[in-house]
């Protein structure tokens, strides 16, 4: 007796899939070979037997979100125990509360400024001290951000005039660690487009301009170097919400991140791989609409894995120890 072939089960189950077929309005009727097999016959699916279906393959999420903007605004000198609960800083702490904190995060060295070249290339590539003239042929993030198609800038407080070199009595260029990087101090084109003094910033936040990648330090009162506490609290509570209010209209498809750190803080603690006197453990905030609530993180980490997290953020390579397993990245706050 007849039996309907197997394309015209495979026709319906595909038709129940979405998947297209061609119309077919009478089933083909075949008769079997004499020689061939019984179990290979096709046989109708059974009435009431549900029809398979396909299940999608999940997306893998993201060690780190893809950020539209990533701002870090450094400050200076300050132990995680001197910040952290302290009422002299009652914005920095709201914020703390409020997003993400890093509780074991650990600055590289003494003094400050291998701590901001580690930032940026991955290396303290033999600094060891506070010097105007330790220039440095080498790779760095900002290379990496333009190779990807992105911009960068750095914003400095009371820096003279574009690509500044030297200091004065509130500006030092120890904390602006582009000029010290050959590729792009060596560059006056590029050099002037994109290390500018902090007015600068106002004209991109106006304008809607703020680069991809935004690196801000304040001048040596407001970043608590020479002044009190709260004098740099009254700073970032000015500076935070502007680039918050800035970035807000694009949260849902363009996510932010702003990063509040210390360059070093006051004692050697240590961890990760770094030698056993190190920079101190600085208090670190992660403010995003992708950060978690209230989140402590206790999860060691190195300013080089603050490098790390962008690098992975956006695809790049790692840079230096960026690279090295100690140097972890920084995954738990997001959602």
């Amino acid at each position: 007796m007849p039996r309907i072939c197997s394309i015209f089960v495979a026709a319906i189950f595909l038709a129940s899939c979405g998947a297209p077929v061609r119309e077919v309005s009478t089933p083909t009727l075949l008769t079997p070979s004499a020689s061939a097999s019984p179990t290979h016959a096709s046989t109708p699916l059974p009435s009431g037997t549900p029809t398979p279906t396909l299940t999608p393959t999940a997306t893998p999420r993201p060690l780190v979100p893809d950020f539209a903007h990533i701002v870090i605004i450094v400050l200076e000198n300050r132990e995680f125990g001197l910040v952290i609960g302290n009422t002299l800083m009652p914005d920095f702490n709201r914020w703390a509360g409020e997003y993400t904190l890093l509780t074991q995060h650990y600055a590289i060295t003494h003094p400050s400024l291998p701590n901001y070249i580690a930032l940026l290339g991955g290396d303290t590539f033999g600094i060891d001290r506070s010097c105007s003239d330790c220039f440095v042929n080498a790779s760095s993030l900002p290379d990496q951000i333009e190779a990807s198609g992105r911009t960068w800038k750095g914003y400095f407080e009371d820096m003279p005039r574009p690509c500044y070199l030297g200091d004065t009595d509130i500006y030092v260029q120890k904390h602006n660690p582009f000029v010290y990087f050959d590729p792009i101090r060596l560059n006056e084109g590029r050099c002037a487009r994109s290390v500018q003094p902090l007015t600068e910033l106002e004209t991109d936040l106006a304008a809607g301009s703020l680069p991809d990648f935004a690196f801000i330090v304040p001048n040596q009162c407001n970043n608590a170097h020479d002044c009190d506490l709260p004098i740099a609290d009254a700073w970032l509570g000015y500076w935070v919400p502007k680039l918050m209010m800035a970035l807000a209209p694009k949260t849902d498809t363009e996510p932010y991140l702003i990063i509040l750190t210390w360059d070093e803080g006051q004692g050697n603690h240590s961890c990760c791989g770094l030698p056993a006197e190190a920079g101190g453990r600085v208090a670190t905030v992660m403010i995003s609409q992708l950060a978690k609530n209230g989140f402590r993180d206790n999860t060691p980490y190195t300013h080089y894995s603050l490098l790390k997290t962008i690098e992975e953020a956006w695809g790049l390579p790692y840079l230096g120890h960026a690279a090295d397993e100690n140097n972890v990245l920084i995954t738990a706050p997001w959602r």
